[in-house]
């Protein structure tokens, strides 16, 4: 009976520890995204003061703090501009960095691209 319990009471700390981390996960995965897209949008807000956004810039390449992330600025719906290297972010398109942010011109979020879908997305 003994041998049950301790078996049963193992069993259950198991259980708790991997229903933690797989709760865990997702967590971590909203709060680096959060983190990344509050990041860029003072990026950007500080940006507009200062200089055009209406060419679609990389504002952070990659983002400080987030070596993975980028901080992009493009128009929705989009246009040609856009698709120009020259206002894309290279350490993206290279590879260096995973995922990135995208607003608009006033700073508004278009889409978060996050280990290869697109977590949130106007289109």
């Amino acid at each position: 009976m003994k041998k049950i319990l301790i078996i049963l009471i193992l069993m259950f700390v198991i259980l708790a520890v991997l229903i933690a981390f797989k709760i865990q996960k997702p967590l971590e995965i909203y709060s680096e995204t959060f983190q990344a897209f509050e990041k860029c949008k003072k990026i950007c807000e500080n940006a507009k003061e200062k200089i055009d956004l209406s060419n679609g810039p990389c504002l952070a390449n990659p983002i400080e703090g987030l070596e993975n992330w980028v901080c992009d600025i493009a128009h929705n719906p989009r246009i040609e501009i856009d698709n120009l290297p020259e206002n894309q972010c290279s350490a993206f398109r290279e590879g260096k960095a995973k995922y990135f942010v995208e607003l608009d011109p006033n700073c508004n979020l278009i889409k978060i691209y996050y280990k290869g879908t697109f977590i949130y997305s106007l289109k």
